[in-house]
């Protein structure tokens, strides 16, 4: 299953991570040379959560942004009966 917010369509990027090696001229140094790129991937912190959508529980995968800001309602748990 993919890593996507039902919400807002949160999913996972791809981008780069640029390797450096020296000193910044602003240092001292004669500048920063390039040594390699490495591709990587930004995922997104999804959460399975159970959830009230017109009128029914269910359960949706959201990212931490949507959960906490209240864009949906969790369900309310009711005390066990003793």
């Amino acid at each position: 299953m993919a890593r996507v917010c039902s919400y807002c369509g949160k999913r996972t990027e791809s981008g780069g991570q640029i390797a450096r090696r020296g000193l910044a001229k602003k240092d001292g140094g004669v500048g920063l040379k390039t040594t390699g790129h490495t591709l990587r991937k930004f995922k997104p912190n999804i959460q399975t959560v159970r959830t009230v959508i017109d009128g029914a529980v269910r359960k949706v995968r959201l990212c931490t942004r949507c959960l906490k800001s209240g864009k949906v309602q969790k369900k309310v748990r009711t005390p066990a009966a003793t």
